[in-house]
């Protein structure tokens, strides 16, 4: 992995929380990891906003759970880290399902949030 420990470190701080609230199907929680204008892509049409991102997570099923691993980072500017990620979505009604995430997190005033999410389906 190209990038440094501190990238690394910048991205997990945001995606294991992004993680939790996915885990624990709270919408509103997951939205908040986000600025209020990112631009999302999940496998639905996309959005820009944390109202988009709350719809998109509050239509996944119950039970749906994410395992990340960091492929890449790069540091773009002093208050961006692209991330480069394999996810894992589990589900209890059907198989897993691979993607690879790309996320473009920016520090802020109170912290780190994710700024572009852009899901590509795997195979």
């Amino acid at each position: 992995m190209h990038g440094t420990k501190d990238d690394e470190s910048i991205l997990r701080s945001v995606l294991d929380r992004w993680k939790a609230a996915v885990d624990a199907h709270e919408p509103q929680r997951v939205a908040s990891y986000f600025t209020e204008d990112a631009i999302f892509q999940g496998l639905h049409p996309y959005s820009v906003g944390r109202r988009g991102i709350t719809e998109y997570y509050d239509s996944q099923p119950l039970g749906m759970t994410a395992a990340y691993r960091i492929l890449e980072t790069r540091r773009l500017a002093e208050d961006l880290v692209l991330g480069y990620l394999s996810v894992d979505f589990s589900f209890t009604d059907r198989p897993a399902l691979a993607v690879h995430l790309a996320v473009l997190v920016r520090r802020m005033e109170d912290g780190w949030y994710i700024s572009h999410y852009q899901v590509s389906r795997l195979g």
